[in-house]
C-alpha cells in the first residue's frame, strides 16, 4: 500500500522538511526497518533508502562502508523492494540506487516492482541529464518521481533544464565532492543557485551532502524546502542493532534540531 501523500506533498506540508538517508541492510534489514519507523514517527517527511552497490561514485566513506556491510549481509535490490513494501504505507520511500543494479534487474521490471512495493520515487545519481529518459519514462508510467541532482558547479541554464526534468523534488548538492559528515555545505553558492531555481521551478528544493550538525541545518534550512542527512545518522548508529541503533538515531536527529519530539 502506497503512502497517501505524494513525495512533493509530504515535503511541502512539513517545510522545511527532514529527509533522512539510510542504507538498506546496514547493519541488517530488521534494524533498517526499525530506524525507518522511528524516523517516520519523529519528523521525517520521506526516507531516502539506499540500495547497496559495490562502486558508489557519489558516496563518501561512511555511506560506502555501510553499503559494503549490507552487501556482506547478502542484501540485494530485491530485498530492498521487500523492505520498501513493509514500510511504504507509513512514509514515502525514495530509493537511492546506481544505474547498474537497475539495468541488471531490467528497467521496466524495476519500475513496475518499485511501484508495486509502494515506493514514491527513485534517485539515480550516476545518470546524466542526457541519459535519464528511458528510466524516467518507465518511472513516470508507474507514477514514480525521479528527483535529479544539481551540483554547485552546474551552470544556471543546465540547472534549469535539470529542474524541468525532475519530479518529486530537485536535489541540490550542497558542496562539491562526495557525501560525508566532515565538510560543511557551501552556503553562499547554494543561496545563489536556489534563487535562480526558484524562478524556474515550483518543485520543492532539497539540499544534501555534508549536512551533519545543528549549525549546518540552521544555515541551510531557511533556504530550501527540505534538508537531507545521511552520513551523520549512519555514523550515529554504527556498530549497533535494533533498539540501541534507534535510540542513537533519535538522539542524533534531536541534536541537529530535526526532531519534532523534544
Amino acid at each position: 500500500m502506497k503512502h497517501d501523500a505524494t513525495l512533493e506533498e509530504s515535503i511541502l506540508r512539513r517545510r522545511p522538511a527532514f529527509i533522512p538517508y539510510l542504507m538498506a541492510g546496514d547493519p541488517d534489514l530488521e534494524t533498517t526497518q526499525t530506524l525507518i519507523e522511528a524516523l517516520a514517527a519523529q519528523s521525517a517527511a520521506a526516507i531516502e533508502l539506499g540500495v547497496p552497490y559495490g562502486d558508489p561514485l557519489a558516496d563518501g566513506p561512511t555511506i560506502a562502508a555501510a553499503g559494503q556491510r549490507a552487501l556482506a549481509n547478502g542484501v540485494a535490490l530485491r530485498d530492498v523492494l521487500v523492505l520498501t513494501k513493509r514500510v511504504s504505507a507509513n512514509i514515502p520511500i525514495v530509493l537511492f540506487t546506481y544505474f547498474n543494479p537497475v539495468f541488471r534487474y531490467g528497467i521496466e521490471a524495476f519500475a513496475r516492482d518499485a511501484a508495486q512495493a509502494g515506493a514514491a520515487g527513485v534517485i539515480v545519481p550516476d545518470l546524466t541529464l542526457e541519459e535519464i529518459e528511458p528510466l524516467r519514462e518507465q518511472l513516470a508510467e508507474h507514477d514514480l518521481a525521479m528527483p535529479l541532482l544539481v551540483a554547485p558547479s552546474t551552470p544556471a541554464e543546465r540547472a534549469a533544464r535539470i529542474a524541468e526534468r525532475s519530479s518529486g523534488f530537485v536535489y541540490l548538492v550542497s558542496r562539491l565532492g562526495v557525501t560525508g559528515a566532515n565538510k560543511a555545505p557551501n552556503v553562499e553558492p547554494l543561496r545563489t543557485q536556489i534563487a535562480q531555481l526558484r524562478a524556474t521551478t515550483q518543485l520543492p528544493l532539497a539540499a544534501g551532502f555534508g549536512i551533519s550538525t545543528r549549525a549546518h541545518v540552521e544555515a541551510v534550512a531557511p533556504l530550501v524546502d527540505a534538508v537531507i542527512v545521511g552520513s551523520a545518522l549512519i555514523d550515529a548508529y554504527a556498530g549497533t542493532l535494533g533498539e540501541e541503533a534507534k535510540s542513537r538515531v533519535e538522539r542524533a536527529t534531536r541534536a541537529m534540531g530535526l526532531s519534532s519530539r523534544a
